[in-house]
């Protein structure tokens, strides 16, 4: 019998998110509920390198039947703009330090294929559907600024950036993933909103996001497998 993978969901008038518990960064969105379990089952296949890379046992196929939604929670405007943006009570359980340091593993796992995915990259990326889209520096600007804001997050507190200048990264990113090695009984981190488990989801998730949008928007994707939204 295979083992069932455990689902949160978010959803909003317009925009759902399903998010797999246990797997930071595994989270799609889309325009329903339904659509949402579809898209985060048809990326396991893109999310499977970023557990092997980090010696983690992933399925070899999931399908719609293996995911199994064990919450609901309504979404917020950050659900509409397209963003998995509220903790749920998945997020707030405890962390052992086993545990702690998987997440930590995949955080940093899903960072590194950013940055591989990312130097790969031409200057120029192909326009979205409607002509719009960051090239590729812009698009690293935004995941640094964005990672800089999820560090103030979880009570790390890193200068804003000199515009081009890359080099805080390694740093910011070390300090990141020590919070989220620590054990934690899952209360919000930094005297802020997030629980650890949540962080590890949303920083993650965005990388990966990002990510997956420079391949697509790099060359076409092999037959089978989904484009990012």
């Amino acid at each position: 019998m295979r083992k069932r993978i455990p689902v949160a969901i978010e959803a909003a008038a317009k925009k759902s998110f399903a998010t797999a518990a246990d797997w930071p960064g595994w989270s799609r969105g889309a325009k329903t509920e339904e659509l949402a379990l579809e898209a985060l089952a048809a990326y396991a296949a893109r999310y499977r390198p970023i557990a092997e890379e980090v010696g983690l046992e992933f399925p070899a196929t999931v399908e719609l039947d293996d995911l199994e939604v064990v919450e609901h929670n309504e979404g917020s405007s950050g659900t509409e703009f397209g963003v998995p943006s509220r903790p749920t009570e998945q997020d707030r359980r405890g962390l052992r330090e086993e545990e702690a340091e998987r997440l930590a593993r995949l955080v940093e796992a899903a960072w590194s294929a950013f940055d591989r995915i990312a130097a790969a990259a031409p200057a120029e990326l192909r326009k979205g559907p409607r002509g719009g889209g960051r090239n590729t520096s812009k698009m690293i600007a935004h995941v640094m600024d964005a990672d800089r804001s999820y560090a103030n997050e979880i009570g790390i507190k890193i200068r804003q950036f000199a515009p081009g200048d890359r080099s805080p990264v390694p740093a910011m990113r070390a300090a990141v993933l020590e919070v989220l090695r620590s054990a934690r009984d899952g209360s919000p981190l930094g005297g802020r909103h997030w629980p650890a488990r949540y962080a590890a989801h949303r920083i993650a998730w965005h990388a990966l996001d990002h990510a997956w949008e420079i391949e697509d928007r790099t060359e076409s994707v092999p037959s089978g497998v989904p484009t990012a939204d």
